[in-house]
Parts: structure tokens; C-alpha cells; sequence
């Protein structure tokens, strides 16, 4: 086999704790001590030695708010090596808290480090919009948090403008738990066309903070388990 044509598909040198491999997978450098939650079945390979402990006790409460089924969709990783992660393919955006706080979709969030801080949480005031409520997973501390998007991207940095960013409630992925949040509805429910209430009215934020969008309006929940 030609060594060079698979070169450029072999894991690149450690340079932190969570990085991309690629655009759809995640690369954790594992350690010791410095256990991991993930979403249960995302793992794709690993080397070194680590385990995997399905439905922790420690996160089977707070994420009983996630179930589809009867398992929890968390599993905790520990050990030393190299961990790849992934989620179908999706893209996976790496964020590197330093004692900040995020809002996480909770079928958006591919991993996490285990000392952080979190917990599953209902975004309030957007039920009479949305017809439905909005759970979240806060995470909050330093360390590392790894989210996924179904296609590219884009991180918007509220604070660089005057003007507020709207965003349709079924595209977020996550933003700064700092920023301020309203609804807004854009034109009456009665005349709505297509796919749903996304056009109808969004989310506005403001503030200092940042806000990850998907290029995707499917609301489908994807967080269950996965054998």
C-alpha cells in the first residue's frame, strides 16, 4: 500500500485536550484522572487503555430529563490514551471555557469534561411561542465542552455590533449563558406556510457572548441512546 496516500488521514500530534479530527470527529486526549462524559455510543476508536461506564449513577438523575427510552444517553469515560468520538457525521465545534457558562441543545452536545459543572435546564418564557418548551444542558467552569452541528457553522460574537442576533429557535446549538434572551414573533401563526413555527418567531440575544448556529431547521430529537 502507498504510505503517502494515507498519510494525510493519521491522527496529527496532541495540541490540546479536545480537538478536531477533521470536520465530523472529535480527538480527547485522555488521562488519568481526567474522566470524560460523552453521548452513549458515540465512540468510534480509541488507543491506550480506557472504559466506558454506561448510565453513571453520578448523571442519572439530571439526565433523566434527556430519556426517549430507558437507558441514559450519557456515558462516562476514563483512562489514558486517545479518544475519537464522533456523531453520524454531523460537525463538531470545540469550546474551551475559562470559568464561563453555555447553554447547550441537549441533542447538540457530544461531550464534556467531567468536572465541569451542568445540569439539564428549561428555557424559560418561550413555550407560548414555541408551542413547546426548550431543554437545555448548562455546563459552566473551565474545561473543555464539545458540540455538533448538522453542516458548517456559524459562531456569532453578540457583542461586536449594536444590533441584536435573531436566530430560529430550531437552528441553535448553543450560546453564552450571559447573554439576554426575548422572543419575538415575526407575523401571526394563522398564516404560517412550510415547515413549521421556525419562521414565525425567533430568539433574540444580546449582550457579551457568543452564539452557535446549525444550518439545519430539523427539531427532531436526536439525544436517545444508542446500543
Amino acid at each position: 500500500m502507498d504510505q503517502q496516500m494515507i498519510a494525510g488521514f493519521a491522527p496529527t500530534p496532541v495540541a490540546a485536550r479536545m480537538e478536531n479530527h477533521g470536520s465530523a470527529m472529535l480527538k480527547v486526549a485522555m488521562a488519568t484522572g481526567q474522566d470524560l462524559y460523552a453521548r452513549t455510543g458515540s465512540m468510534i476508536a480509541y488507543e491506550g487503555f480506557i472504559q466506558y461506564e454506561p448510565n453513571p449513577p453520578a448523571v442519572r438523575q439530571m439526565a433523566s430529563a434527556w430519556l426517549t427510552g430507558e437507558s441514559t444517553p450519557v456515558m462516562k469515560c476514563s483512562g489514558d490514551g486517545l479518544l475519537y468520538l464522533a456523531d453520524y457525521g454531523a460537525d463538531v465545534v470545540c469550546l474551551n471555557l475559562n470559568n464561563e457558562s453555555v447553554s447547550v441543545n441537549g441533542t447538540n452536545l457530544l461531550a464534556f469534561d467531567a468536572h465541569l459543572q451542568w445540569g439539564v435546564e428549561r428555557v424559560k418564557g418561550l413555550a407560548k411561542f414555541a408551542g413547546q418548551g426548550l431543554f437545555n444542558v448548562g455546563v459552566s467552569g473551565t474545561g473543555w465542552v464539545a458540540v455538533t452541528s448538522r453542516g458548517t457553522p456559524i459562531v456569532v460574537d453578540c457583542g461586536s455590533g449594536a444590533d441584536e442576533t435573531y436566530v430560529d429557535p430550531d437552528a441553535l446549538v448553543a450560546w453564552s449563558s450571559g447573554l439576554k434572551m426575548k422572543a419575538k414573533r415575526s407575523f401571526k401563526a394563522s398564516s404560517l406556510i412550510g415547515r413549521g413555527s421556525g419562521e414565525a418567531f425567533q430568539i433574540a440575544f444580546s449582550g457579551q457572548g457568543f452564539v452557535v448556529v446549525q444550518p439545519s431547521e430539523d427539531s427532531t430529537d436526536r439525544l436517545r441512546a444508542r446500543g
